[in-house]
């Protein structure tokens, strides 16, 4: 073989490997290869406030944050999915308001949110419908204990609270009791999600370090402002996947607890499998 093919055997060899490195067990497609945002994009949370955030790879994370204090913002997947499940590891400060849209618009914005809304009062695992009549479906929400230095020491369950929510909060189909999520949710470290989505109204299931925390059948769900015959008109049959830096403008009821100044969010190990 000459020296030339040789050489051209090589490069393909190369290719090949980067492509399978970003090849998963099981089907799965890595969205984030540790080093760049490549394949993601910043969007402003709110047309009045145009913000992009701040978003960059530290320690093969991404990193979200606010770049104004007050004004959040999303960092949006350039692909969409319609049947799918996405793997996801997570490490946000306390309080850091986030969560992961699925089936999301361009924008991020309007989607069907899996919470982690680390803050008080906020829930792990549960849903919330942004632009699709804000629906709440959760059980319980956390308050947390915290030592000198602000690392939290115990979360505490508590009722959902939300304010003018009436007719909002929905029950989900299931959701794991506090004291059983408490027992797998990892303080001050990471924590793996996995999201199911399935169906043009989807059924959403999610699990956080393996255990089946929460499903939402969206089909049959009966809530204030909410109805089924629009997502597919509003987000289409497929739709991006959105990672959130919350705002919390003057007037928030929760102010700095919904997002502390300098707070961030981490993300990492990101893989989808189409189904």
């Amino acid at each position: 073989m000459s020296a030339k093919a040789i050489a051209g055997c090589m490069v393909a060899r190369i290719a090949g490997a980067e492509t399978s490195a970003l090849k998963s067990d099981h089907g799965f497609t890595s969205l984030f290869d540790g080093k760049t945002l490549n394949g993601w994009t910043s969007k402003a949370r709110l047309a009045n406030q145009p913000s992009l955030g701040v978003w960059r790879v530290e320690d093969s994370a991404i990193v979200g944050g606010q770049d104004r204090a007050g004004v959040g913002s999303y960092l949006v997947s350039d692909r969409t999915f319609s049947d799918f499940e996405l793997e996801i590891e997570a490490r946000p400060d306390w309080p850091a308001d986030t969560g992961i849209y699925v089936r999301a618009n361009e924008q991020g914005a309007t989607g069907f949110q899996v919470n982690l809304d680390y803050r008080p009062h906020g829930s792990i695992g549960g849903y919330f419908g942004n632009g699709f009549g804000s629906f709440h479906a959760y059980e319980y929400g956390f308050t947390a204990e915290r030592d000198a230095s602000g690392h939290v020491t115990r979360l505490i369950p508590g009722k959902p609270q939300q304010p003018n929510d009436a007719g909002h909060l929905v029950k989900p189909d299931y959701m794991v009791s506090a004291e059983d999520l408490l027992k797998v949710w990892k303080l001050n470290d990471w924590n793996r999600f996995r999201i199911r989505s399935v169906g043009a109204v989807p059924t959403l299931t999610t699990w956080v370090n393996d255990l089946k925390v929460s499903e939402l059948v969206t089909s049959k769900m009966v809530a204030s402002d909410w109805n089924p015959n629009k997502v597919v008109d509003m987000v289409g049959r497929a739709g991006h996947i959105s990672l959130e830096v919350h705002n919390n403008a003057p007037g928030d009821w929760l102010g700095n607890d919904r997002w502390a100044p300098g707070a961030l969010c981490r993300w990492r190990s990101i893989r989808v499998r189409e189904l």
